[in-house]
């Protein structure tokens, strides 16, 4: 399923990236004339604005911020996904636990956590297995384990932020690109008129706009990822916890 989503969006950039390699070829008297529709445009014209806005900050350049979007939103929507898989009704989980360990079935307690998809299954899992050894030993097994499942949750974010720092670098690179343009005209024609300058500057801000917009849309999944990842490790805290209390009140420890 990660993959078929990888893999439509990479489709998606291609696609997308031919349309606008085959739109910029296009007269100018037609993206002005777009430009002028803009105030009457439905939805479907609103992608032909962007588009526009997207050929007019050099799509040579602003390609690369397109990647960071696509790109980090691949990357955070594999999270996504994953983090709602690991997600584990704790309450639920603990109750079949607590059955199992009244009446000593330790196995029969392991193989709930087995059937259980998520991370706090699976470390309530290690600390069972450990329990014939003592409550020191369980402990620690679960506070190892719960290392190792929080490293997984956690895997991708660097990229993530990656693509976050440099879409806003990108941006800013293409406003000092925009702006050497602009001189390099003064200097051809001669002449500091707004009409020489404007292409220049128009490059600049509207790389510098797409970039921010960028990195303010995966920042906002960022942070929803952060915050699903700290829920889920609280809960696997607090779990692990009342594991610890169960098996000691039913005297599985030996």
């Amino acid at each position: 399923m990660r993959k078929l989503i990888t893999l439509l969006l990479v489709i998606g950039l291609a696609v997308f990236s031919t349309q606008v390699a085959t739109a910029s070829s296009g007269s100018q008297d037609q993206t002005e004339q777009a430009s002028a529709d803009s105030s009457t445009a439905d939805t479907g014209d609103s992608f032909q604005i962007l588009k526009k806005y997207f050929i007019d900050g050099d799509w040579r350049f602003m390609i690369l911020v397109l990647v960071c979007l696509i790109l980090g939103l691949t990357f955070c929507i594999e999270r996504i996904i994953t983090l709602n898989i690991a997600t584990t009704n704790t309450d639920k989980l603990l109750g079949k636990i607590e059955d199992h360990l009244k009446s000593g079935n330790v196995e029969g307690a392991q193989e709930v956590c087995k059937s259980t998809p998520g991370p706090t299954a699976s470390v309530l899992l290690e600390g069972l297995k450990a329990a014939k050894e003592g409550p020191d030993v369980a402990e620690k097994a679960i506070i190892g384990y719960g290392g190792v499942e929080m490293g997984l949750l956690e895997r991708g974010l660097v990229w993530i932020s990656l693509f976050i720092a440099i879409a806003p670098m990108l941006g800013f690179l293409g406003t000092v690109i925009g702006m050497i343009q602009a001189f390099d005209k003064i200097e051809a024609v001669g002449d500091l008129s707004p009409s020489v300058v404007a292409g220049g500057i128009k490059v600049a801000l509207l790389t510098t706009v797409f970039g921010l917009v960028v990195a303010i849309i995966l920042q906002i999944f960022y942070n929803y990822i952060v915050n699903k990842i700290d829920g889920i490790v609280n809960k696997m805290e607090e779990a692990s916890i009342t594991l610890v209390e169960l098996m000691a009140e039913n005297n599985i420890f030996k």
